[in-house]
């Protein structure tokens, strides 16, 4: 499986992700989109992607493989 890394705009980005993970544990992601599809009916299509990009986040820390470099 090729995951790729997320971008992050900013480090809030990940602290949204942390809450949302302390939160909802394994639901998380789920809570992620729920808040992009939220924004998308705004028409707000700035925090849509903020939070599609968490979600893939959230996605990203819940795989347990090593999917990239390790330094």
């Amino acid at each position: 499986m090729q995951l790729s890394a997320p971008f992050l705009a900013d480090r809030a980005a990940i602290d949204d992700a942390d809450a949302l993970i302390a939160q909802h544990g394994a639901e998380a992601g789920f809570a992620a989109a729920a808040r992009a599809e939220q924004y998308r009916a705004l028409g707000n299509h700035i925090f849509f992607a903020r939070w599609r990009q968490i979600e893939r986040l959230i996605t990203y820390l819940s795989v347990e493989d090593v999917l990239d470099t390790v330094h």
